[in-house]
């Protein structure tokens, strides 16, 4: 951070326990206010998952008791000023930014939308409208990785609150009223489930005001369901899920993990799969094997927290603090049978494309790193390059403030400064105990979305661990060294722990 920006971090109470994150940059042309709820979908009521989702959008897409939504938009256009609400499993949270010469202006809009949205029928039909299209169209069409990795928190949560998307199902959207919407808002949006964050240049007085004036939400002290953590599978279990027109087979595997950032291990943890496939990062094992040396995919990586939109970001967002975790693999599609087919004559016999082989090379190089570890010079490289990465977490105001709201949110003051301590201290045997302690392979959730076509031929090849060879055209086999092909061999017959598999019509999910 510019040495220009004075830092100052402050956690106040008011009478009935006002929790505030301040972030003062006495430099700063600008002011954000983040307005943390402790709630997410884990609050909806059963049957009406998507409730909170649904409530947030209104208000946030809705007007206020003074204006219309496309006032407020209009209003708001000339001061570059903006605002919107994302919710997650256990969070709701409110963004409002502004040029601090429009303050003053801006500040009534933000309070009406947090203390007299309108809840007016037509906005409430428009943005229900939208949360049906994406349950019932937008996630199975347009992406295929985001679809696997929704399918597979659906696998890994079944039965508790975590599992169903933020946005809902496709029954559940179609219930909530807009009565629903009103009482949700009462019931959860309270003053003793706010935390309040705010950075820039801003007045004191102004925040006792911004304080004094949320102070006034309801005083409803709800009953939000703790999240509960995934069982732990019986071997792998594997859905797929035959979807017409899919482009190649997407893969997201993950596993219950026992830590989150409270923990000092997550320190470890970050320097090991940092090494085994940081996203978007192209020097991680997977990445080298699958994408560099095979040209498999557009790459694959490793996580061991979720991601949020990894499609989108290049670097982790703050605001999804979750207390239920997993270490995840994320294969993104490789090619199925029929394309192979239709480029290359040479692979006209091939019957299943490359998930099973893939699947099996990501296993194996989280199993060889359990079982060698890490080398002190690979540490000392992932080491050094994760110090400085992180402080990139937090390049933008609104990042800053993020990360030390979420830093509240599992019981520390400033996550990425105390990573960073605990970093420098690490050493290569305290990463390599921690990858044998946390990290498994023989008990996995596995979600595959790939093409009809492809479906039931794969979960064959799955179900008996039979061979699965990598399938290349001529030409590019001919450009790889024996090394590449003798682990290619290795690969093929690469046992994994398949216990069962599933097939599912994509129709059929999320309902």
């Amino acid at each position: 951070m510019m040495k220009s920006i004075i830092l100052t971090i402050l956690f106040t109470a008011t009478l009935f326990s006002q929790n505030v994150v301040e972030l003062k940059q006495p430099q700063s042309n600008k002011v954000v206010i983040k307005l943390m709820f402790r709630n997410g979908s884990v609050s909806d009521p059963k049957g009406k998952e998507g409730l909170t989702s649904a409530t947030a959008d209104l208000i946030t897409q809705g007007g206020t008791k003074e204006m219309t939504y496309s006032e407020i938009k209009d209003r708001i256009y000339p001061w570059a000023a903006g605002y919107g609400a994302q919710v997650d499993k256990e969070v709701t949270i409110f963004t409002f930014a502004v040029h601090v010469d429009f303050l003053e202006q801006f500040y009534p809009i933000l309070k009406g939308l947090i203390l007299t949205p309108s809840f007016a029928e037509n906005d409430f039909q428009r943005v229900m409208k939208n949360q049906q299209n994406y349950v019932d169209q937008v996630i199975r069409a347009s992406s295929d990785e985001e679809y696997s990795k929704m399918l597979l928190e659906d696998l890994l949560f079944r039965g508790t609150r975590y599992q169903s998307m933020v946005d809902g199902k496709s029954e559940s959207v179609k219930g909530i009223t807009l009565d629903d919407v009103k009482k949700h808002y009462a019931s959860v949006f309270t003053k003793h489930t706010l935390t309040i964050g705010i950075a820039g240049k801003y007045s004191d007085a102004f925040l006792k005001r911004l304080k004094a004036d949320l102070g006034t939400l309801t005083g409803a002290k709800p009953a939000i369901p703790a999240a509960q953590q995934p069982a732990m599978p019986d071997g792998i279990q594997v859905e797929i899920i035959a979807k017409d027109g899919a482009f190649g087979s997407a893969i997201f595997a993950g596993t219950p993990l026992a830590i989150t950032r409270s923990s000092d291990d997550f320190a470890a943890l970050m320097v090991a799969n940092s090494y085994l496939g940081e996203h978007r990062k192209s020097y991680g094992q997977l990445y080298q094997k699958l994408r560099e040396t095979r040209s498999m995919n557009y790459g694959d990586y490793s996580y061991i927290e979720w991601y949020n939109n990894g499609g989108g970001y290049m670097l982790p967002p703050p605001g999804v603090p979750r207390t239920a975790n997993y270490f995840a693999l994320w294969i993104r599609p490789v090619q199925i049978a029929k394309q192979l087919k239709q480029q290359y004559t040479e692979l006209s016999d091939v019957r299943i494309g490359h998930a099973h082989f893939s699947l099996r090379m990501a296993v194996r190089e989280v199993d060889l790193l359990i079982k060698n570890g890490m080398s002190k010079k690979d540490f000392e490289a992932t080491r050094t390059f994760l110090r400085s990465y992180m402080k990139l977490y937090v390049a933008s105001p609104s990042d800053q403030l993020g990360y030390l709201m979420d830093s509240k949110f599992y019981g520390r003051k400033d996550y990425i400064r105390e990573m960073n301590v605990l970093l420098s201290k690490l050493t290569v045997d305290d990463v390599n105990k921690a990858i044998k302690k946390y990290w498994r392979t023989d008990n996995m959730y596995v979600s595959i979305v790939t093409d009809r076509s492809e479906a039931e031929a794969l979960a064959a090849s799955l179900k008996e661990n039979t061979p699965s060879p990598m399938s290349y055209s001529n030409v590019v086999k001919a450009g790889l060294p024996k090394s590449v092909l003798d682990e290619d061999d290795i690969v093929s017959t690469y046992r994994l722990n398949v216990k069962n598999v599933t097939i599912v019509d994509s129709k059929d999910t999320f309902k």
